[in-house]
């Protein structure tokens, strides 16, 4: 069985190689635009981007999307911002990838993003407002009902020994 093994080539792409040695291999590859990029057993998987590989095969707005903290919304406002055409992530050339880089740079995503709310949170419990206090005890904190639904905030439900139910 082959050993897959994963070599960053550039800035933008990851070589994934399957059963060889990555240092026997050069450094510089070209590839043509058209077809999957493949040379001598290696293929470029992900472009990456915001510091998350994002798909190859979609355009995009939609490759965009799999960077905590870019939806729907911000890849199309991105695009707009650059007046690019969405088209395949691996029909893009080196400078489009580093025009939107330097885009995606701007907004605040992933470990920053997260860092945020978490510290967020930690300001709210450490104050302990009301929705602090509902973050502490694992309810909704948005007004949502309690009595029947929001079981994934409280959990399982749990059986109370000893209840019957009146006879009729």
């Amino acid at each position: 069985m082959a050993q897959t093994l994963a070599m960053p080539l550039a800035p933008s792409l990851s070589v994934i190689c399957n059963g060889r040695n990555p240092a026997s291999l050069s450094n510089s590859f070209s590839f043509p635009v058209a077809s999957t990029p493949k040379v001598r057993g290696l293929s470029i998987k992900c472009v990456r981007v915001g510091g998350v590989e994002i798909p190859n095969n979609k355009r995009v707005e939609y490759s965009l999307q799999y960077i905590h903290g870019i939806g729907r919304t911000r890849a199309r406002q991105i695009l707009c911002d650059l007046s690019m055409e969405n088209k395949i992530t691996k029909d893009l050339s080196e400078e489009e990838l580093i025009i939107i880089r330097g885009e995606v740079s701007k907004y605040m995503i992933e470990g920053d993003l997260r860092r945020f709310n978490a510290l967020a949170i930690r300001r709210l419990k450490e104050i302990q407002c009301y929705r602090g206090m509902r973050h502490i005890q694992g309810l909704p904190c948005r007004g949502q009902r309690t009595k029947n639904n929001c079981r994934t905030l409280k959990g399982k439900k749990v059986t109370i020994a000893g209840k019957k139910k009146a006879p009729r």
